[in-house]
């Protein structure tokens, strides 16, 4: 079953812990542990847990990266209108904010992200936010920045992002995309801007992340 009212943020706090990730410890964020729990606790108390795992219940690597990246360079986004492409816990959102941007538009499919990537922004003290859902398919938004960090991780949605990419680059807004080395990111178009070395969120190691620019 798909939530289809508004995840109260109370079900966010029972079900996560304040953490710091470990590339950006500026930033907290609320986060599981136990993801299968989550899931289940998500479907039997949250109103029905959708088809995807909790994707915002952890701080993955090319939203570090990009995150990292932000608060590094904050005249990348300072004063300025940035849309979180696939917001997840809306980590990129917040260091965005932290750098200075003018606002930021998060965008995300899941309820329960909406819900994460406002009790985060509440959590680090910041404002300025709107989270939105599915913009890929819309008309381009009014932004001077897109973030996309990890959006590449299967062949439809890489299929999706990358048209939407193409075209706020040619309207003039700065891309930048964060990802540790999936296959489906094109080989050719990108100048890479920075590398991180970022702990996996799914296990496995440190996997070697980058922060791409369409030139």
């Amino acid at each position: 079953m798909v939530v289809q009212q508004p995840v109260p943020p109370a079900f966010l706090r029972a079900h996560t812990r304040l953490d710091r990730p470990s590339l950006v410890p500026e930033v907290q964020l609320h986060v599981a542990d136990d993801v299968v729990a989550l899931w289940e606790a998500m479907e039997t108390e949250g109103g029905g847990a959708g088809e995807d795992p909790p994707f915002w219940a952890a701080a993955w690597p090319g939203g570090q990266a990009l995150a990292r990246h932000v608060l590094d360079y904050p005249e990348l986004v300072a004063g300025r209108r940035v849309l979180d492409l696939g917001a997840g816990s809306g980590l990129v959102a917040v260091a965005a904010l932290l750098a200075g941007a003018g606002g930021v538009l998060a965008s995300d499919v899941d309820p329960y992200s909406h819900a994460a990537v406002g009790l985060n922004a509440e959590v680090n003290g910041v404002t300025g936010v709107e989270v939105v859902g599915d913009v890929l398919d819309e008309e381009l938004p009014e932004i001077d920045v897109v973030l996309a960090g990890d959006v590449c991780y299967d062949r439809e949605m890489t299929a999706r992002v990358l048209p939407f990419l193409g075209a706020a680059w040619l309207r003039g807004a700065t891309v930048q995309l964060g990802d540790p080395g999936r296959a489906y990111v094109p080989k050719e178009g990108l100048l890479a801007q920075a590398e991180y070395d970022v702990p996996d969120a799914a296990g496995g190691g440190v996997r070697r992340t980058t922060v791409w620019r369409l030139p």
